[in-house]
Protein backbone atom coordinates (compact mmCIF):
# COMPACT_ATOMS: atom_id res chain seq x y z
CA UNK A 1 0.00 0.00 0.00
CA UNK A 2 1.23 3.46 -0.89
CA UNK A 3 -0.25 6.71 0.39
CA UNK A 4 -1.46 9.16 -2.28
CA UNK A 5 -0.09 12.68 -2.56
CA UNK A 6 -1.52 15.06 0.03
CA UNK A 7 -3.95 17.79 -0.92
CA UNK A 8 -2.61 20.22 1.66
CA UNK A 9 0.82 21.41 2.85
CA UNK A 10 3.17 18.56 3.71
CA UNK A 11 5.62 18.57 6.60
CA UNK A 12 8.62 16.59 5.37
CA UNK A 13 11.02 15.40 8.08
CA UNK A 14 14.47 13.81 7.97
CA UNK A 15 15.52 10.43 9.32
CA UNK A 16 18.99 8.94 9.48
CA UNK A 17 17.81 5.57 10.78
CA UNK A 18 14.66 3.56 11.49
CA UNK A 19 14.18 5.11 14.92
CA UNK A 20 14.33 8.58 13.41
CA UNK A 21 11.73 7.60 10.81
CA UNK A 22 9.31 6.33 13.44
CA UNK A 23 9.94 9.37 15.64
CA UNK A 24 9.15 11.73 12.76
CA UNK A 25 5.89 9.92 12.03
CA UNK A 26 4.94 9.82 15.72
CA UNK A 27 5.39 13.60 15.97
CA UNK A 28 3.26 14.42 12.95
CA UNK A 29 5.40 14.20 9.83
CA UNK A 30 3.32 13.78 6.69
CA UNK A 31 6.35 12.31 4.95
CA UNK A 32 9.89 11.27 5.85
CA UNK A 33 12.96 11.34 3.63
CA UNK A 34 15.87 9.03 4.31
CA UNK A 35 18.82 7.40 2.63
CA UNK A 36 19.86 3.82 2.16
CA UNK A 37 23.23 2.24 2.58
CA UNK A 38 24.20 3.46 -0.88
CA UNK A 39 23.73 6.44 -3.18
CA UNK A 40 22.38 8.97 -0.69
CA UNK A 41 23.78 12.39 0.16
CA UNK A 42 24.73 11.39 3.71
CA UNK A 43 27.34 8.86 4.83
CA UNK A 44 25.95 5.35 4.70
CA UNK A 45 26.55 3.67 8.10
CA UNK A 46 23.63 5.34 9.88
CA UNK A 47 21.21 5.02 6.98
CA UNK A 48 18.47 2.46 6.44
CA UNK A 49 18.78 -1.08 5.12
CA UNK A 50 16.26 -2.56 2.70
CA UNK A 51 14.64 -4.33 5.65
CA UNK A 52 14.44 -0.99 7.48
CA UNK A 53 12.67 0.56 4.48
CA UNK A 54 10.12 -2.25 4.50
CA UNK A 55 9.41 -1.88 8.21
CA UNK A 56 9.50 1.92 8.07
CA UNK A 57 7.13 2.06 5.11
CA UNK A 58 4.62 -0.17 6.88
CA UNK A 59 4.88 1.94 10.02
CA UNK A 60 4.43 5.18 8.10
CA UNK A 61 1.58 3.97 5.88
CA UNK A 62 -0.39 2.64 8.84
CA UNK A 63 -0.32 6.20 10.19
CA UNK A 64 -1.00 7.99 6.92
CA UNK A 65 2.56 9.11 6.20
CA UNK A 66 4.82 8.57 3.19
CA UNK A 67 8.49 7.58 2.79
CA UNK A 68 10.93 9.04 0.24
CA UNK A 69 14.39 7.62 -0.49
CA UNK A 70 17.34 9.77 -1.51
CA UNK A 71 19.17 8.57 -4.63
CA UNK A 72 20.58 12.01 -5.31
CA UNK A 73 24.30 11.41 -5.62
CA UNK A 74 25.99 12.26 -8.91
CA UNK A 75 27.04 8.74 -9.91
CA UNK A 76 30.29 7.88 -11.65
CA UNK A 77 30.48 5.53 -14.62
CA UNK A 78 31.41 2.51 -12.51
CA UNK A 79 28.34 3.04 -10.28
CA UNK A 80 25.62 3.00 -12.94
CA UNK A 81 24.81 -0.70 -12.88
CA UNK A 82 24.94 -0.82 -9.09
CA UNK A 83 22.50 2.10 -9.02
CA UNK A 84 20.17 0.25 -11.38
CA UNK A 85 20.21 -2.82 -9.12
CA UNK A 86 19.65 -0.70 -6.02
CA UNK A 87 16.60 1.04 -7.48
CA UNK A 88 15.25 -2.35 -8.49
CA UNK A 89 15.53 -3.46 -4.86
CA UNK A 90 13.93 -0.29 -3.50
CA UNK A 91 10.81 -0.59 -5.64
CA UNK A 92 9.72 -3.68 -3.69
CA UNK A 93 10.17 -2.23 -0.19
CA UNK A 94 6.98 -0.17 -0.16
CA UNK A 95 8.59 3.29 -0.30
CA UNK A 96 6.65 6.00 -2.10
CA UNK A 97 9.18 8.09 -4.02
CA UNK A 98 12.78 8.42 -5.10
CA UNK A 99 14.66 11.72 -4.80
CA UNK A 100 17.06 12.07 -7.75
CA UNK A 101 19.30 14.78 -9.15
CA UNK A 102 20.99 13.12 -12.13
CA UNK A 103 18.85 13.02 -15.27
CA UNK A 104 20.28 9.63 -16.22
CA UNK A 105 19.26 8.19 -12.85
CA UNK A 106 15.83 9.71 -13.35
CA UNK A 107 15.38 7.96 -16.69
CA UNK A 108 16.72 4.74 -15.17
CA UNK A 109 14.20 4.95 -12.32
CA UNK A 110 11.33 5.38 -14.78
CA UNK A 111 12.36 2.12 -16.43
CA UNK A 112 13.21 0.09 -13.35
CA UNK A 113 10.62 1.40 -10.86
CA UNK A 114 7.77 2.98 -12.85
CA UNK A 115 5.37 2.91 -9.90
CA UNK A 116 7.51 5.14 -7.70
CA UNK A 117 7.12 8.90 -7.75
CA UNK A 118 10.15 10.86 -8.87
CA UNK A 119 11.20 13.97 -6.96
CA UNK A 120 13.94 16.18 -8.39
CA UNK A 121 16.54 17.01 -5.76
CA UNK A 122 17.71 20.52 -4.91
CA UNK A 123 21.04 19.44 -6.39
CA UNK A 124 19.46 19.68 -9.83
CA UNK A 125 19.43 23.44 -9.27
CA UNK A 126 15.86 24.21 -10.38
CA UNK A 127 15.59 28.01 -10.40
CA UNK A 128 12.89 28.66 -13.02
CA UNK A 129 9.57 27.32 -14.30
CA UNK A 130 11.04 26.19 -17.64
CA UNK A 131 13.30 23.72 -15.84
CA UNK A 132 10.44 22.61 -13.58
CA UNK A 133 8.19 21.99 -16.57
CA UNK A 134 10.93 20.07 -18.37
CA UNK A 135 11.34 17.72 -15.41
CA UNK A 136 7.55 17.36 -15.26
CA UNK A 137 7.51 16.25 -18.90
CA UNK A 138 10.21 13.72 -18.03
CA UNK A 139 8.02 12.21 -15.32
CA UNK A 140 8.83 14.16 -12.15
CA UNK A 141 5.96 14.89 -9.79
CA UNK A 142 7.94 17.18 -7.51
CA UNK A 143 10.80 19.66 -7.78
CA UNK A 144 12.88 20.65 -4.76
CA UNK A 145 13.79 24.25 -5.49
CA UNK A 146 17.30 25.57 -5.10
CA UNK A 147 17.73 27.09 -1.65
CA UNK A 148 18.89 30.33 -3.28
CA UNK A 149 15.34 31.21 -4.42
CA UNK A 150 13.41 34.13 -2.94
CA UNK A 151 9.65 34.15 -2.37
CA UNK A 152 8.96 36.02 -5.59
CA UNK A 153 10.74 33.32 -7.58
CA UNK A 154 8.71 30.62 -5.82
CA UNK A 155 5.49 32.44 -6.77
CA UNK A 156 6.60 32.84 -10.38
CA UNK A 157 7.39 29.13 -10.66
CA UNK A 158 4.11 28.13 -9.03
CA UNK A 159 2.13 30.35 -11.43
CA UNK A 160 3.70 28.77 -14.50
CA UNK A 161 3.75 25.03 -13.78
CA UNK A 162 0.97 22.42 -13.55
CA UNK A 163 -0.93 22.39 -10.29
CA UNK A 164 -0.14 18.70 -9.82
CA UNK A 165 3.62 19.37 -9.82
CA UNK A 166 4.66 19.73 -6.20
CA UNK A 167 7.07 22.42 -5.05
CA UNK A 168 9.26 21.41 -2.13
CA UNK A 169 11.10 24.12 -0.20
CA UNK A 170 13.54 23.99 2.70
CA UNK A 171 12.20 25.61 5.85
CA UNK A 172 14.60 24.69 8.64
CA UNK A 173 18.16 23.58 9.31
CA UNK A 174 21.73 23.94 8.12
CA UNK A 175 22.48 25.68 4.84
CA UNK A 176 25.31 24.76 2.47
CA UNK A 177 27.65 27.52 1.34
CA UNK A 178 27.67 26.10 -2.21
CA UNK A 179 24.93 26.63 -4.78
CA UNK A 180 22.28 23.93 -4.31
CA UNK A 181 24.76 21.90 -2.29
CA UNK A 182 26.99 21.15 -5.29
CA UNK A 183 30.46 21.54 -3.85
CA UNK A 184 33.99 20.22 -4.47
CA UNK A 185 35.53 21.92 -1.45
CA UNK A 186 35.61 18.79 0.73
CA UNK A 187 36.78 16.62 -2.15
CA UNK A 188 39.65 19.00 -2.91
CA UNK A 189 40.86 19.44 0.69
CA UNK A 190 40.25 16.01 2.19
CA UNK A 191 39.39 13.58 -0.59
CA UNK A 192 35.94 13.06 0.93
CA UNK A 193 33.36 13.55 -1.81
CA UNK A 194 30.50 15.82 -0.74
CA UNK A 195 28.49 14.67 -3.75
CA UNK A 196 28.65 11.13 -2.42
CA UNK A 197 27.53 11.88 1.11
CA UNK A 198 30.97 12.18 2.70
CA UNK A 199 31.35 15.94 3.13
CA UNK A 200 33.90 16.92 5.82
CA UNK A 201 32.27 20.38 6.01
CA UNK A 202 35.47 22.40 5.51
CA UNK A 203 33.21 25.44 5.09
CA UNK A 204 32.77 25.28 8.89
CA UNK A 205 36.51 25.33 9.61
CA UNK A 206 38.42 28.32 10.97
CA UNK A 207 40.80 30.04 8.54
CA UNK A 208 43.64 32.56 8.72
CA UNK A 209 45.97 34.09 6.12
CA UNK A 210 49.60 32.99 5.84
CA UNK A 211 51.95 35.21 3.82
CA UNK A 212 54.32 33.35 1.50
CA UNK A 213 57.56 34.78 2.99
CA UNK A 214 56.39 34.54 6.60
CA UNK A 215 55.62 30.83 7.13
CA UNK A 216 54.14 30.08 10.51
CA UNK A 217 52.78 33.58 10.99
CA UNK A 218 48.99 33.53 10.92
CA UNK A 219 47.11 36.73 10.19
CA UNK A 220 43.45 36.92 11.23
CA UNK A 221 40.99 37.71 8.47
CA UNK A 222 38.42 39.32 10.75
CA UNK A 223 36.50 38.92 14.00
CA UNK A 224 39.13 37.31 16.27
CA UNK A 225 42.87 37.17 16.76
CA UNK A 226 42.72 33.45 16.05
CA UNK A 227 41.13 33.65 12.62
CA UNK A 228 37.69 33.56 11.05
CA UNK A 229 35.11 31.10 9.77
CA UNK A 230 34.80 32.32 6.18
CA UNK A 231 31.98 30.19 4.82
CA UNK A 232 30.06 29.27 7.98
CA UNK A 233 26.47 29.91 6.93
CA UNK A 234 23.67 30.55 9.41
CA UNK A 235 20.88 28.01 9.85
CA UNK A 236 17.47 28.53 8.30
CA UNK A 237 14.35 29.10 10.41
CA UNK A 238 11.08 29.82 8.61
CA UNK A 239 8.70 28.75 11.38
CA UNK A 240 7.27 32.23 11.88
CA UNK A 241 6.95 32.81 8.12
CA UNK A 242 5.32 29.60 6.90
CA UNK A 243 2.22 31.49 5.78
CA UNK A 244 4.27 33.51 3.29
CA UNK A 245 5.85 30.35 1.86
CA UNK A 246 2.64 28.32 1.66
CA UNK A 247 0.73 31.26 0.19
CA UNK A 248 3.52 31.51 -2.41
CA UNK A 249 2.89 27.98 -3.67
CA UNK A 250 5.13 25.65 -1.65
CA UNK A 251 3.40 22.31 -1.19
CA UNK A 252 6.07 20.52 0.84
CA UNK A 253 8.03 22.04 3.74
CA UNK A 254 11.36 20.31 4.23
CA UNK A 255 13.24 20.14 7.52
CA UNK A 256 16.96 19.51 7.08
CA UNK A 257 18.80 17.10 9.38
CA UNK A 258 19.24 13.41 8.50
CA UNK A 259 22.30 13.38 10.75
CA UNK A 260 20.37 14.87 13.68
CA UNK A 261 19.17 13.16 16.85
CA UNK A 262 15.72 11.68 17.40
CA UNK A 263 15.01 14.55 19.81
CA UNK A 264 15.79 17.16 17.14
CA UNK A 265 13.55 15.35 14.65
CA UNK A 266 10.72 15.15 17.18
CA UNK A 267 10.93 18.77 18.31
CA UNK A 268 11.17 20.35 14.87
CA UNK A 269 8.59 18.04 13.29
CA UNK A 270 6.16 18.80 16.08
CA UNK A 271 6.78 22.55 15.75
CA UNK A 272 6.28 22.74 12.01
CA UNK A 273 3.30 20.39 12.00
CA UNK A 274 1.62 22.49 14.70
CA UNK A 275 2.36 25.64 12.67
CA UNK A 276 0.83 24.14 9.53
CA UNK A 277 -2.27 23.16 11.51
CA UNK A 278 -2.54 26.76 12.71
CA UNK A 279 -2.24 27.93 9.12
CA UNK A 280 -5.03 25.61 7.98
CA UNK A 281 -7.32 26.80 10.79
CA UNK A 282 -6.62 30.53 10.47
CA UNK A 283 -6.92 30.42 6.68
CA UNK A 284 -10.29 28.68 7.04
CA UNK A 285 -9.41 25.36 5.40
CA UNK A 286 -9.96 23.24 8.53
CA UNK A 287 -11.58 23.53 11.92
CA UNK A 288 -9.79 22.95 15.21
CA UNK A 289 -10.53 19.21 15.03
CA UNK A 290 -8.95 18.86 11.60
CA UNK A 291 -12.21 18.57 9.67
CA UNK A 292 -11.99 19.97 6.14
CA UNK A 293 -14.01 23.14 5.57
CA UNK A 294 -12.57 24.18 2.19
CA UNK A 295 -10.21 22.48 -0.28
CA UNK A 296 -6.70 23.77 0.25
CA UNK A 297 -5.24 26.14 -2.35
CA UNK A 298 -2.35 28.58 -2.39
CA UNK A 299 -2.84 32.32 -2.96
CA UNK A 300 -0.74 32.73 -6.11
CA UNK A 301 -2.43 34.60 -8.97
CA UNK A 302 -1.81 32.60 -12.13
CA UNK A 303 -1.69 33.85 -15.75
CA UNK A 304 -5.07 32.20 -16.38
CA UNK A 305 -6.72 34.19 -13.57
CA UNK A 306 -8.66 37.32 -14.61
CA UNK A 307 -6.77 39.53 -12.15
CA UNK A 308 -3.29 38.37 -13.21
CA UNK A 309 -0.94 41.32 -13.64
CA UNK A 310 -3.39 43.88 -12.32
CA UNK A 311 -1.70 46.14 -9.84
CA UNK A 312 1.15 43.69 -9.29
CA UNK A 313 4.70 44.85 -8.84
CA UNK A 314 7.96 43.27 -7.90
CA UNK A 315 7.78 44.22 -4.23
CA UNK A 316 10.41 41.69 -3.19
CA UNK A 317 12.86 43.09 -5.74
CA UNK A 318 12.07 46.67 -4.81
CA UNK A 319 12.76 45.99 -1.16
CA UNK A 320 16.04 44.38 -2.11
CA UNK A 321 17.01 47.27 -4.37
CA UNK A 322 16.41 49.68 -1.50
CA UNK A 323 18.51 47.54 0.82
CA UNK A 324 21.43 47.28 -1.59
CA UNK A 325 21.31 51.02 -2.19
CA UNK A 326 22.12 51.58 1.46
CA UNK A 327 18.66 51.49 3.04
CA UNK A 328 19.06 48.13 4.77
CA UNK A 329 16.18 46.33 6.48
CA UNK A 330 13.56 48.82 5.35
CA UNK A 331 10.44 48.26 3.29
CA UNK A 332 10.28 50.23 0.07
CA UNK A 333 7.46 52.51 1.20
CA UNK A 334 9.42 53.48 4.31
CA UNK A 335 12.62 53.84 2.32
CA UNK A 336 11.33 56.41 -0.15
CA UNK A 337 9.84 58.43 2.71
CA UNK A 338 13.33 59.36 3.87
CA UNK A 339 14.95 62.34 2.22
CA UNK A 340 18.21 60.60 1.39
CA UNK A 341 16.73 57.35 0.01
CA UNK A 342 17.15 56.96 -3.76
CA UNK A 343 14.20 56.51 -6.09
CA UNK A 344 14.12 53.20 -7.99
CA UNK A 345 14.94 54.90 -11.28
CA UNK A 346 18.01 56.36 -9.62
CA UNK A 347 19.41 52.99 -8.63
CA UNK A 348 23.03 52.59 -9.52
CA UNK A 349 23.91 49.84 -11.95
CA UNK A 350 26.10 48.36 -9.24
CA UNK A 351 23.22 48.13 -6.77
CA UNK A 352 20.90 46.46 -9.25
CA UNK A 353 23.48 44.05 -10.65
CA UNK A 354 24.54 43.11 -7.12
CA UNK A 355 20.97 42.01 -6.38
CA UNK A 356 20.31 40.29 -9.65
CA UNK A 357 23.72 38.68 -10.08
CA UNK A 358 23.26 38.98 -13.85
CA UNK A 359 23.10 42.02 -16.15
CA UNK A 360 23.25 45.65 -15.14
CA UNK A 361 20.15 47.83 -15.43
CA UNK A 362 21.33 49.24 -18.75
CA UNK A 363 22.01 45.83 -20.24
CA UNK A 364 18.71 44.21 -19.28
CA UNK A 365 16.37 43.32 -22.13
CA UNK A 366 12.95 44.94 -21.82
CA UNK A 367 10.08 42.43 -21.81
CA UNK A 368 6.43 42.39 -20.85
CA UNK A 369 7.17 39.95 -18.04
CA UNK A 370 4.88 40.26 -15.03
CA UNK A 371 5.72 38.73 -11.69
CA UNK A 372 3.05 36.58 -10.09
CA UNK A 373 1.42 38.20 -7.09
CA UNK A 374 -0.35 36.61 -4.13
CA UNK A 375 -3.80 37.53 -2.94
CA UNK A 376 -3.40 39.33 0.38
CA UNK A 377 -4.37 37.66 3.64
CA UNK A 378 -3.77 38.38 7.33
CA UNK A 379 -0.54 37.06 8.83
CA UNK A 380 -0.96 33.72 10.57
CA UNK A 381 -0.25 34.32 14.24
CA UNK A 382 1.56 31.52 16.04
CA UNK A 383 1.59 31.15 19.84
CA UNK A 384 4.73 32.31 21.59
CA UNK A 385 5.51 28.86 23.00
CA UNK A 386 5.60 27.47 19.47
CA UNK A 387 7.99 30.12 18.17
CA UNK A 388 10.29 29.34 21.11
CA UNK A 389 10.59 25.68 20.09
CA UNK A 390 13.33 26.38 17.54
CA UNK A 391 15.55 27.69 20.35
CA UNK A 392 15.17 24.45 22.29
CA UNK A 393 17.38 22.45 19.92
CA UNK A 394 21.06 23.01 19.19
CA UNK A 395 21.47 25.47 16.34
CA UNK A 396 23.63 28.12 14.77
CA UNK A 397 22.33 31.67 14.52
CA UNK A 398 19.11 31.68 12.54
CA UNK A 399 18.11 33.44 9.34
CA UNK A 400 15.29 33.14 6.81
CA UNK A 401 17.68 31.99 4.10
CA UNK A 402 17.25 33.73 0.76
CA UNK A 403 13.46 34.01 0.86
CA UNK A 404 13.55 37.70 1.79
CA UNK A 405 16.28 39.50 -0.17
CA UNK A 406 16.21 42.43 2.24
CA UNK A 407 17.04 40.04 5.11
CA UNK A 408 19.57 37.71 3.52
CA UNK A 409 21.35 34.81 5.15
CA UNK A 410 24.88 35.63 6.29
CA UNK A 411 27.65 33.65 7.95
CA UNK A 412 28.96 33.47 11.51
CA UNK A 413 32.60 34.37 11.09
CA UNK A 414 33.52 34.15 14.77
CA UNK A 415 32.54 30.54 15.52
CA UNK A 416 31.21 27.34 13.95
CA UNK A 417 29.78 25.61 17.03
CA UNK A 418 26.10 25.23 17.76
CA UNK A 419 24.51 27.10 20.66
CA UNK A 420 22.46 25.05 23.09
CA UNK A 421 20.38 26.40 25.95
CA UNK A 422 18.25 23.25 26.49
CA UNK A 423 19.34 19.64 26.77
CA UNK A 424 17.63 16.27 26.88
CA UNK A 425 17.70 14.82 30.40
CA UNK A 426 15.72 11.64 29.78
CA UNK A 427 13.38 9.62 27.60
CA UNK A 428 10.08 8.11 28.70
CA UNK A 429 10.03 4.31 28.82
CA UNK A 430 6.54 3.93 30.28
CA UNK A 431 3.86 5.63 32.36
CA UNK A 432 1.66 4.00 34.98
CA UNK A 433 -1.37 5.31 36.82
CA UNK A 434 -0.18 3.52 39.95
CA UNK A 435 0.58 5.66 43.00
CA UNK A 436 -1.18 8.62 41.43
CA UNK A 437 0.95 8.43 38.29
CA UNK A 438 4.53 7.40 37.76
CA UNK A 439 6.89 7.71 34.80
CA UNK A 440 9.78 5.34 34.13
CA UNK A 441 12.61 6.88 32.14
CA UNK A 442 16.04 6.31 30.68
CA UNK A 443 18.30 9.01 32.05
CA UNK A 444 20.47 11.18 29.83
CA UNK A 445 21.52 14.01 32.17
CA UNK A 446 20.99 14.99 35.77
CA UNK A 447 17.45 15.40 37.15
CA UNK A 448 17.04 16.64 40.70
CA UNK A 449 14.17 17.71 42.98
CA UNK A 450 12.82 21.19 42.26
CA UNK A 451 14.14 21.18 38.68
CA UNK A 452 11.70 22.28 35.97
CA UNK A 453 11.55 19.93 33.03
CA UNK A 454 9.38 19.68 29.93
CA UNK A 455 7.88 16.60 28.30
CA UNK A 456 7.77 16.94 24.52
CA UNK A 457 4.27 15.82 23.51
CA UNK A 458 3.11 15.08 19.92
CA UNK A 459 0.70 17.71 18.61
CA UNK A 460 0.56 19.64 21.86
CA UNK A 461 2.26 22.33 23.85
CA UNK A 462 5.12 20.79 25.88
CA UNK A 463 4.19 19.79 29.40
CA UNK A 464 6.09 21.81 32.01
CA UNK A 465 6.63 19.90 35.24
CA UNK A 466 8.51 20.51 38.49
CA UNK A 467 10.38 17.43 39.69
CA UNK A 468 8.95 16.55 43.16
CA UNK A 469 11.05 16.63 46.31
CA UNK A 470 10.44 12.94 47.05
CA UNK A 471 9.73 9.79 45.10
CA UNK A 472 12.76 9.41 42.82
CA UNK A 473 13.76 5.75 42.52
CA UNK A 474 16.29 3.64 40.65
CA UNK A 475 15.46 0.55 38.58
CA UNK A 476 15.24 -1.61 41.70
CA UNK A 477 12.75 0.72 43.36
CA UNK A 478 15.30 2.09 45.81
CA UNK A 479 14.82 5.79 46.68
CA UNK A 480 17.55 8.09 45.36
CA UNK A 481 18.18 11.78 46.12
CA UNK A 482 18.59 12.64 42.42
CA UNK A 483 18.79 11.04 38.98
CA UNK A 484 22.47 11.40 38.34
CA UNK A 485 23.63 8.37 36.36
CA UNK A 486 23.23 8.58 32.54
CA UNK A 487 21.93 5.60 30.54
CA UNK A 488 20.24 4.03 33.58
CA UNK A 489 16.59 3.41 34.34
CA UNK A 490 14.86 5.53 36.98
CA UNK A 491 11.30 6.49 37.86
CA UNK A 492 9.62 9.50 39.41
CA UNK A 493 6.09 10.63 40.30
CA UNK A 494 4.18 12.24 37.43
CA UNK A 495 0.38 12.59 37.55
CA UNK A 496 0.20 13.52 33.85
CA UNK A 497 0.05 10.66 31.37
CA UNK A 498 2.95 10.97 28.94
CA UNK A 499 3.64 8.85 25.84
CA UNK A 500 6.42 6.30 25.44
CA UNK A 501 9.62 7.70 23.89
CA UNK A 502 8.70 11.29 24.76
CA UNK A 503 11.83 13.37 25.34
CA UNK A 504 12.30 15.05 28.72
CA UNK A 505 14.27 18.28 28.47
CA UNK A 506 15.46 21.03 30.75
CA UNK A 507 17.04 24.44 30.39
CA UNK A 508 20.81 24.40 30.87
CA UNK A 509 22.25 26.35 33.77
CA UNK A 510 24.64 27.97 31.31
CA UNK A 511 24.20 28.02 27.51
CA UNK A 512 26.88 26.04 25.70
CA UNK A 513 28.30 25.84 22.20
CA UNK A 514 27.77 22.22 21.36
CA UNK A 515 25.91 20.11 18.80
CA UNK A 516 22.82 18.11 19.80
Amino acid sequence: MRIPTRKKPEVLSPAGNLRGLKTAVDYGADAVYCGGKAFGMRSAPKNLSLEDFEEGSRYAHERGARVYVTCNVLPRNNEIEAMREYIGQLKDTGVDALIVSDIGVMMMARQVAPNLELHVSTQAGVTNYQAANAFYELGARRVVLAREMDLQAVRDIRANIPDDLDIECFVHGAMCMAFSGRCLFSNYLTGRDGNHGECAQPCRWKYSIVEEKRPGQYFPIEQTENGAYLFNSQDMNMLGHLDDLIDSGATSLKIEGRAKSAYYIAAMTNAYKTAVNEYMIQRGFEDADGNILLPFHDRVIRPSDPDYGQGTEDQVMRNADAAFAGVADEGYDRAIATSDAPEPDGMSSHARSTRRKSNTAVEQIETDWKHAAVRPAPHVELPEWLLEETDKVAHRDYSTGFYYPEHKVTQNTDRSAYSRSWLVVGEVLSWSADEGGRVTLMSRNKIEPGQQVEFLLPGERPLAYIVPEDGLRDADGTPVPAINNPAHVFSMPCPHQVPINAAIRSRTKKPTLKAE
